[in-house]
């Protein structure tokens, strides 16, 4: 009776150890959208997919700092960047690893991937949670570690991998270090280094289209450097743009503002001067307030001077989040789901 009455009490306190974790976790994310930001667990196949792999070797059984556990194989939705339970339908298996440890049974180790200097779970993703809960800082593992030259670590952001691999995948394709050593072209965001690359053959087409033959690539991408980007580039610069898009480099602007510069053209249907181009799109698209104002204040004049005649455009009541948006207005792209597996494993 009495092991029946103390069994009980170790599943009221496992239970109420979960309530709390739980309780934890939505708390940290509601916290973490407050900061902008990231709370979520790094997903290993994402991760791996964006690195240059030199191979992987077993290093057995080894004791890890748990701080330095940023990822899983497939359990990242389940948990926070801090192993915190997200969700409720994972209680069951979390109390009775909790009711282990409060029994004092031994578990295995867990399985991991060590990349750079932070791990992903491949097997115990709820035995990582409720020891990092109960305070502890080391934890035994199986140790698979994954060799790369890209330095990965606690911080580490998976839109930072992402950049990354596009970049080192341009400057492969382009040889620009090669063929323009002074060349250091910095984008920000995902996704943007492989437009460059369309505008490099786009401009080889219009060389070829010009010269009734084909041009060499390489030949292309110093063109394209010399006559295209770096004349924009100089104009963003000349007119301090840049101080405009906070945290913006100028190739991002570039790209920005080469594409306003066609819509432009296409529009008025006549030529259109960079200058005038890179001052629209500051104008236009500027997440400074002080220019918000200011260009509210230019339509509300305009609209008066036309007798209202169009006071359908005005937009009243700019909520913060559009006067401080940080990038111009684009299409939503489609997001890449997360896989929706999950480790079949009974000692998770």
């Amino acid at each position: 009776m009495s092991d029946s009455i103390h069994s009980s009490f170790f599943e009221k306190v496992a239970r109420e150890d979960f309530e709390q974790a739980l309780r934890k976790g939505f708390w940290r994310s509601v916290l973490g959208w407050f900061n902008k930001s990231s709370n979520q667990l790094l997903a290993f196949d994402e991760v791996r997919k964006y690195l240059p792999v030199r191979g992987q070797y077993d290093v057995g059984v080894r004791q890890i700092p748990i701080d330095k556990i940023v990822g899983s194989v497939g359990r990242y939705n389940d948990f926070d960047r801090a192993f915190l339970p997200r969700h409720r339908h994972i209680r069951s298996r979390w109390v009775s690893i909790d009711l282990a440890k409060l029994k004092d049974i031994e578990l295995p180790p867990i399985e991991v991937y060590k990349i750079g200097e932070v791990y992903f779970v491949k097997d115990g993703n709820h035995r990582v949670s409720v020891a990092r809960e109960k305070g502890q800082k080391f934890i035994d593992a199986y140790i698979t570690e994954i060799v790369t030259d890209i330095p990965i670590d606690e911080n580490t952001d998976i839109n930072w991998l992402v950049r990354m691999h596009e970049r080192s995948e341009f400057y492969q394709k382009t040889r620009l270090h090669e063929l323009r050593p002074e060349a250091n072209i910095e984008l920000t965001l995902p996704g943007m280094y492989p437009k460059l690359l369309e505008h490099i053959h786009v401009h080889r087409w219009y060389m070829g289209e010009k010269r009734g033959k084909e041009v060499p690539f390489e030949e292309a991408v110093a063109s394209w450097y010399d006559e295209v980007y770096t004349p924009l580039v100089k104009v963003i610069q000349e007119l301090g743009i840049c101080k405009e898009f906070p945290g913006r480099t100028s190739a991002d602007l570039y790209l920005w503002i080469i594409e306003h510069l066609y819509y432009l053209r296409e529009e008025f249907r006549q030529e259109i001067k960079l200058e005038d181009a890179a001052r629209s799109f500051a104008e236009g698209y500027s997440p400074n307030p002080v220019r918000k104002l200011i260009n509210l204040f230019r339509k509300l004049t305009r609209l008066v001077a036309e007798g209202l005649e169009d006071a359908s455009e005005l937009e009243l009541g700019i909520l913060p989040e559009e006067m401080m948006q940080d990038v111009p207005p684009s299409k939503p792209q489609d997001s890449h789901d997360q896989p929706d597996k999950e480790d079949k494993d009974l000692t998770d």
